[in-house]
């Protein structure tokens, strides 16, 4: 059936419609159009599954941190990946308080800079629990002094160098912590108007429960955003069996530094004697000179040996290796 009507056909509706025997009504569309409304203030430049992607970096990152940073600060430390969503740049500096820890990170090769918000109460029980403390923070809000900052930077410096591992099946980066800011208004790494994405981690150390807020702006992902999806994400993993992380742990193991010691032998003396010892007295030995001394690594009997010299310098000449705890 044609779509364009023939003159006749025309005169016979419009003489219908005029005499009744049809109703216009009927003919109007009935299916309205959906208006999508576009804020232009803020443009979706970041989509579901690009904060998809960054929760499941993240949540990677947050397994390091929990797994890390108990080595420096002596306390179970747990994290979560609570949030992840875009706003501007000028919504998130206006939600943070006074004072605020704000780590300024080099993200290279990329361009720009992104930003790691501490909560100020894990930044006062991080100082507390670096100096010996139970890891506490203050009951009254004060400004970070210069050594405080300090001590700070260290723990920023490590968070800092863990971001390597989760974004290495996106793009090896190369992070650097530029400087730690107090004042947002000193952190102004983008336009106000720019869009952000926000990661939101809560992090527990011991008792004390805080948040952590990484700041990505767009125009610093810009050229790995086509990356940002889960698609290419598991394409891009790197499948390991079993064995290449037993050769990966057999070599961590074999660079780990142990003490290793021989003794001469034993001697029992007084304590008066201890007091008066001086240089050039001799101390008797319940051993003898051929006999084979035993050499401990770290507490446990490993080796007999003999002694002497080589170079110049004392030396031992292993004899026999002791199997098993001896």
């Amino acid at each position: 059936m044609s779509d364009v009507l023939s003159q006749n056909e025309i005169d016979n509706l419009l003489a219908a419609i005029s005499s009744g025997e049809l109703d216009a009504d009927e003919f109007k569309q009935t299916n309205e159009k959906h208006v999508k409304i576009y804020d232009f203030a803020r443009p979706s430049k970041f989509s579901k599954e690009h904060l998809r992607t960054l929760n499941i970096i993240f949540e990677h990152y947050g397994r390091l941190l929990a797994t890390n940073l108990p080595a420096y600060l002596r306390k179970n430390v747990q994290v979560e990946v609570i949030n992840s969503e875009a706003v501007t740049y000028s919504e998130f500096t206006n939600a943070l308080s006074n004072p605020v820890l704000l780590g300024v990170v080099d993200f290279a090769p990329l361009d720009g800079q992104i930003i790691i918000e501490l909560a100020d109460n894990l930044g006062y029980a991080v100082v507390d629990r670096m100096l010996g403390g139970g890891g506490y923070p203050l009951e009254k809000v004060r400004d970070f002094s210069e050594i405080e900052l300090s001590i700070i930077e260290r723990i920023f410096n490590v968070c800092t160098n863990l971001l390597r591992e989760p974004w290495a099946n996106v793009i090896e980066i190369e992070p650097r912590l530029m400087r730690i800011e107090t004042n947002s208004q000193f952190a102004q790494i983008i336009s106000p108007s720019e869009m952000i994405s926000i990661i939101t981690l809560n992090i527990k150390i011991g008792n004390i429960e805080g948040m952590m807020n990484i700041c990505l702006p767009y125009v610093c992902l810009e050229q790995v955003i086509d990356k940002l999806n889960t698609k290419y994400w598991y394409s891009t993993m790197q499948s390991r069996d079993d064995k290449s992380y037993n050769d990966l742990i057999e070599i961590a193991i074999s660079r780990a530094r142990v003490p290793l010691r021989a003794v001469l032998g034993k001697s029992t003396i007084s304590v008066n004697d201890f007091m008066n010892m001086q240089r050039g007295d001799i101390i008797k030995l319940n051993s003898k000179v051929d006999d084979e001394l035993n050499v401990y690594v770290g507490n446990l009997n490993k080796f007999t040996a003999l002694p002497g010299a080589s170079a110049g310098t004392y030396a031992v000449k292993i004899s026999s290796i002791i199997r098993g705890e001896e």
